[in-house]
């Protein structure tokens, strides 16, 4: 079958553009692989540009070639057969690869900061405070750089750039009905950003929410994950943590003080409680070497209530420390003073005596132990 002169000669101009526009890629594809080798021996020493370098590899890739073949049939005579279609399918593609590679960059940008900012030692408050800053920056640039993204690749087609003109010129009414329906995301992208700049939480914090304790785990862009002490997950949105109390133990610090409370009979001796919780306390590396007190605080008819306050470097220990205070001196008060634990205590009389009648010669007295 024989095609018209100007088929068989678009034809050729194609085949010689495409063979021009592949062989371009191919070269720019080399010459990337070299780049890329030289890049990564000269910084083999650098976890920073190490992570970024692995986090745009593959866009890079995509991006260098596209590029250069995007180059090649740019200059392309307009008279080819297509040619337009071509273009703009190939401007896209740049475009929503090049959206690709800054994502990618934003993300390796945060990941260095975690690398040079580790969160796996004691004194980690300053760590903890950067990486949530740079979670919730990062999780904001991405969530822009991909509208923007969009929004270009869109713009580069006629009739959507027209229809965008006269949205925008008549934008009154449709912008507050569509602000209001966006308005939980617009919501929860804000209150990221609170979070993020102001840090009421960050990532490993210990936090009471709803009367649950437990751990912030993660804080994506939408919501925050809690991890509580039993291994449930707690999720909770993002804009609540900027409208509602809660309690952060590590805001400032993770070094806590707790209490132990006891009730014991007023004979209780107080000196040798007192012996045993700083011998309890300087032999356990539970304690932090700073509070170790024991007083009481409280009476009532029956008992006193002993208070003990100790402290510890963090929650998790504390509770540990607070727990074998709590055995110890229980464990101490049954060997050594037994009758000294709480007790009820009753004054029975003979009924039968009034007021003529002899009295007894003796009030019978008698202490009953509480019953459960």
């Amino acid at each position: 079958m024989l095609l018209p002169s100007s088929w068989q000669s678009d034809e050729a101009r194609w085949l010689v553009q495409l063979g021009s526009a592949l062989a371009s890629a191919l070269i720019a594809s080399v010459l990337l692989r070299v780049a890329e080798a030289v890049f990564s021996r000269a910084t083999r020493h650098s976890l920073a540009l190490q992570a970024m370098q692995q986090g745009t590899r593959r866009p890079m890739r995509v991006l260098v070639p596209l590029i250069a073949f995007n180059v090649v049939l740019s200059s392309a005579p307009d008279q080819l057969v297509g040619i337009g279609a071509v273009r703009q399918f190939l401007t896209v593609a740049v475009i929503a690869t090049l959206t690709w590679l800054v994502i990618q960059a934003v993300r390796a940008a945060g990941q260095s900061v975690t690398l040079l900012q580790p969160v796996d030692h004691a004194d980690n408050l300053s760590a903890r405070r950067l990486r949530t800053q740079t979670t919730a920056l990062t999780r904001t640039l991405v969530t822009l750089i991909t509208v923007v993204g969009v929004a270009i690749a869109l713009m580069t087609f006629p009739s959507v750039r027209h229809i965008g003109t006269s949205l925008l010129a008549s934008a009154g009414l449709a912008g507050i009905v569509a602000g209001l329906a966006a308005r939980p995301v617009l919501g929860n992208l804000i209150a990221g950003l609170q979070i993020g700049l102001t840090q009421p939480i960050r990532l490993d914090d210990v936090v009471v929410v709803e009367g649950e304790w437990g751990r912030i785990e993660e804080i994506t862009g939408t919501y925050v994950v809690v991890k509580i002490w039993d291994q449930r997950r707690l999720i909770v949105p993002l804009e609540w943590w900027t409208q509602n109390p809660f309690q952060n133990w590590t805001r400032s610090s993770a070094a806590i003080t707790g209490q132990v409370l006891l009730w014991l009979d007023f004979r209780t001796p107080l000196e040798p409680l007192r012996a045993e919780l700083r011998r309890l306390c300087e032999g356990s590396d539970l304690w932090d070497g700073q509070a170790c007190v024991l007083q009481v605080v409280d009476v009532s008819d029956r008992a006193m209530q002993i208070r003990c306050l100790v402290s510890s470097p963090d929650s998790s220990r504390n509770w540990d420390l607070r727990c074998l205070v709590r055995e110890s001196l229980i464990q101490l008060v049954q060997d050594r003073w037994p009758e000294c634990l709480p007790r009820v205590r009753a004054e029975l009389r003979d009924g039968g005596a009034g007021e003529e009648g002899p009295a007894p010669p003796a009030a019978l007295r008698r202490e009953v132990a509480p019953t459960a």
